[in-house]
């Protein structure tokens, strides 16, 4: 029988990139399979949220990814462009942001079509390895969705056409994302227990494997 779990995921949390390689391996090698749902970055829908943090939290946070990123061996610089767009003068996050609505908006349409996994580790991967600077111009994101297996154009042109129907699979993901347990990302809640953070995946496969976890059954090359 195929677990499935729910993975709660943001395009602004470099932390939700450091983990999904992972989950795509887990994906492949076992039997279980992601619910992917997108959310907005907490910068999102608390705008004020970084504003009220001690000034320590930043300085440690950019240690500590850094840090995580050389220990599971993955490539990291900080996103040029931000997904989100900040205010530097006030610490805050203004409404009109140009990338995060359409970055997870273009999650949900992969999720829908079967895709999502795969389609956040390679965008994912276009984001936070900097390997690219100024990933939302030209082709590349148009690449990465090829990767996935999916074509940009058709994704965004859904979108356009049923923008309340994307808006509200995100309010929906996030409502249940707290039933789930935790308002952070990447957030993995597998029967009604919640894995926060790219440091709980051993802990979260351990939960698996106590459930039942098994190897796929890969037919042998003829």
């Amino acid at each position: 029988m195929t677990l499935t779990y729910d993975l709660y995921w943001s395009f602004r949390s470099p932390y939700s990139y450091l983990l999904t390689p992972r989950l795509v391996a887990l994906e492949r090698i076992y039997d279980v399979c992601a619910n992917v749902c997108p959310v907005y970055p907490i910068a999102v829908r608390q705008p004020d949220f970084f504003a009220k943090n001690d000034p320590l939290w930043l300085s440690y946070f950019m240690r500590d990814i850094a840090r995580s990123a050389e220990f599971v061996g993955l490539p990291f610089r900080w996103a040029q462009p931000d997904p989100v767009v900040m205010d530097f003068a006030t610490r805050t996050y203004p409404a009109e942001q140009p990338y995060i609505h359409r970055l997870t908006h273009l999650g949900v349409a992969a999720a829908e079509r079967g895709r999502g996994l795969a389609f956040l580790d390679e965008v994912s991967r276009l984001i936070w390895s900097g390997s690219v600077t100024d990933w939302h111009l030209g082709d590349h994101l148009a690449r990465s969705a090829a990767r996935a297996g999916l074509e940009l154009a058709e994704l965004d042109a859904a979108i356009a056409g049923n923008d309340e129907h994307y808006r509200g699979l995100v309010a929906d993901n996030q409502s249940a994302q707290r039933v789930g347990g935790h308002y952070g990302v990447p957030l993995m809640v597998f029967d009604d227990e919640p894995f926060f953070g790219q440091d709980r995946f051993d802990q979260f496969v351990w939960r698996l494997e106590k459930a039942g976890l098994k190897r796929r059954q890969i037919e042998a090359a003829a």
